[in-house]
């Protein structure tokens, strides 16, 4: 077990044990340790990594599948500490049940925090409203942040080096703070842990249609949202979204979704055409190597107003913001043509949403 961080466990548990274990208490301690012992200066990374390798006695390790991978470098009955690796950008707003702070480690973020307004169930695993974006800012190596449980601290995280390191001192649930959703901009909201079998199976016999051609996929696919309920119907329309709009029978599909559920289906479209969006840019900074088009990019598929992009951009590069994004768009330009189109439509609706959040 790392001295560090086993060091700094312990030191959580003593501090918050004097505060009788109370809960509310355990973000600002978590923060006020991490910031204290900086982990970013003082916690040696190659030898962490050499430790978890080599030697046998090391804390339980989750099953979570959260981060790429989750390390975990301390634990006990009241909470843990885990290194999360992160290979790809971002992470799914989501919400947390449990409290605790992070702290970067390695490499730099984009950090997003959001409300989720008039929500409404629709079932105990999804919900519509108004998700809105309250702040982003820029998190350097070092720099660490609360968590608190439930939807008061509704976040994401889009990490701008490969690979970002954070660490998380974290309990292990907060009870009733549940279930936690993730969102998906503007306006749904569900349980990425309700795992419909039924479904991810019809999902995938779907794909094995599509992709091998076959006449009846997109009669399947109405038939099916014409009888599904909204939950389903919306897993599923979803998941058909790219081969519907490849075969121009994208109107047709929202039509029969529209007849079924009625009020309830102004909540997907915009929400399936911004995941469309953001695919598409992710996509294409896949496809680029230049750190600058990659900050870039990684704030297009973020924001949604110009005002914060041109803030966070003249926070990083000197100079006026306008120019500076201009020069990418032309060099981006020249090695991946491609990528134009759908940098110069997000721009313009981000100049429509300029009342963003700060």
């Amino acid at each position: 077990m790392n001295p560090f961080f086993h060091a700094l466990g312990n030191r959580a548990v003593q501090s918050w044990q004097a505060l009788n274990f109370d809960p509310r208490a355990f973000p600002a301690l978590a923060a006020r340790l991490l910031q204290e012992t900086n982990p970013a200066q003082n916690a040696d990374l190659d030898t962490v990594l050499e430790d978890f390798l080599l030697a046998e006695e090391q804390p339980f390790q989750t099953q979570s599948g959260f981060g790429q991978p989750e390390l975990v470098v301390f634990d006990h009955p009241r909470l843990y500490i885990q290194l999360l690796f992160w290979m790809d950008g971002t992470t799914d707003i989501h919400q947390h049940e449990f409290d605790g702070a992070f702290h970067v480690l390695q490499g730099s973020s984009l950090h997003s925090t959001f409300r989720f307004l008039d929500p409404k169930p629709v079932s105990a695993h999804l919900r519509t409203g108004t998700l809105k974006r309250l702040r982003s800012e820029l998190l350097p190596t070092g720099a660490t942040v609360p968590i608190r449980a439930g939807t008061e601290f509704i976040h994401a995280l889009f990490h701008l080096e490969t690979p970002s390191v954070t660490v998380v001192l974290r309990t292990h649930t907060s009870p009733g703070t549940g279930p936690q959703f993730t969102y998906l901009p503007p306006h749904i909201a569900l349980d990425p842990f309700h795992h419909d079998s039924l479904t991810q199976r019809r999902k995938q016999l779907l794909d094995v249609l599509d992709a091998s051609g076959h006449p009846g996929f997109p009669k399947l696919v109405f038939e099916m949202l014409d009888v599904l309920d909204f939950e389903r119907g919306f897993f599923i329309l979803q998941n058909c979204v790219s081969a519907l709009r490849s075969r121009g029978l994208w109107n047709n599909a929202t039509k029969v979704f529209k007849k079924r559920h009625s009020s309830l289906a102004k909540a997907v479209f915009p929400t399936l055409d911004e995941i469309v969006q953001r695919d598409l840019l992710a996509g294409l900074r896949g496809a680029v190597d230049e750190p600058e088009h990659r900050f870039f990019l990684a704030l297009l598929i973020n924001l949604d107003s110009r005002r914060d992009l041109y803030r966070l951009v003249g926070q990083r590069f000197p100079g006026k913001p306008g120019a500076t994004i201009a020069r990418w768009m032309e060099e981006i330009w020249e090695t991946v043509p491609e990528a134009v189109p759908p940098m110069e439509a997000r721009l313009e609706q981000l100049g429509a949403a300029g009342t963003g959040g700060g």
